[in-house]
């Protein structure tokens, strides 16, 4: 028997034992939540429902708070396919913006450094992207999990971030985190939106003057929106209220819209930032979803609240 794969609506037993192999939820992560908030309020529903207080939930590959999409949570037995399931390949939908670099290389932290963008075009991220198809190196951002020495690397960043030393945090990645083999089996370009035309060949318009993000071309293409918003909130509480956006929107930047198929360990992140290399500038990411794990899609995969309704009493 394999683990249960749950639909929104199923009836689960209040005996684990009944799941021998464990369940498996595939979650849709909201914006501005970290997957730990996701795994704490299912854990207590977990609890609950199956009345065991030793019960183990965890998750098959974290998602950055500002990212969205597929989760996959794991309940009892199923944590023991946790690490075979995040092995499986990752598809992801990510907006990249060039011309302004953030220290976290995303919207968690204001950007601190400009780059000119008005050669960036779409003929351009094209051939870009093709660069980066196949088996290569990739250094992991300051900002993430990745352990040095036994210590987070995000440890040392906040460190630098805090001392105003933004400029060390890119050479602090270099000299601190090894290389991971990763390997790009996809790269496609859905989208390329120009810079505004008043900041073009500027590296940041005038100051209070900008362009906002078109969010309605962002819900009907299915594009993550970048910035702004309140936090998700479910039932009656929000989650991470505490996480930071920037928003680098109104700096009329251009933007392309890349679907990224990879395997275990990519750092989307750290991609935008190597793409705006090749371009001769710089660049961040204004949004991301990851649109599949595995045979996990985002777009059969339940919301929190669906996923409560799982184990409700």
């Amino acid at each position: 028997m394999s683990y249960l794969v749950p639909r929104a609506g199923t009836l689960l037993s209040h005996d684990i034992a009944d799941y021998p192999e464990g369940i498996v939820v595939p979650v849709d992560k909201p914006y501005r939540w970290t997957s730990a908030d996701v795994i704490r309020k299912l854990k207590f529903a977990a609890f609950r429902h199956f009345r065991k207080k030793n019960l183990k939930v965890g998750h098959a590959g974290t998602l950055d708070p500002l990212a969205t999409g597929v989760l996959l949570v794991c309940i009892g037995a199923a944590c023991k396919q946790a690490q075979r399931l995040q092995d499986h390949d990752k598809e992801y939908i990510a907006r990249i913006r060039f011309g302004a670099t953030t220290p976290s290389y995303d919207l968690e932290k204001e950007p601190d450094r400009h780059f000119p963008y008005a050669h960036i075009t779409r003929a351009g991220v094209e051939e870009a992207l093709q660069g980066f198809l196949g088996e290569q190196e990739q250094v992991a951002p300051l900002f993430s999990a990745k352990s040095v020495d036994g210590v987070r690397a995000y440890e040392v960043a906040r460190k630098l971030y805090k001392a105003g030393n933004l400029s060390e945090i890119d050479s602090a990645a270099l000299e601190t985190l090894h290389t991971s083999r990763i390997v790009i089996s996809e790269l496609e370009l859905l989208d390329f939106i120009p810079a505004d035309e008043r900041f073009a060949g500027t590296s940041a318009p005038p100051e209070g003057q900008g362009i906002p993000f078109a969010k309605e071309k962002a819900d009907a293409e299915g594009i993550p929106c970048p910035s702004g918003g309140a936090p998700a909130t479910v039932a009656g509480g929000t989650a991470s209220a505490r996480i930071h956006v920037a928003d680098t929107s109104a700096l009329g930047l251009p933007e392309a819209v890349v679907r990224i198929v990879c395997s275990k360990g990519t750092y989307i992140r750290a991609f935008a930032r190597d793409l705006g290399e090749a371009l001769g500038s710089g660049a961040h990411l204004g949004g991301l979803v990851r649109s599949r794990s595995g045979d996990f899609r985002v777009e059969e995969a339940l919301s929190v609240e669906k996923a409560l309704e799982l184990l409700a009493l």
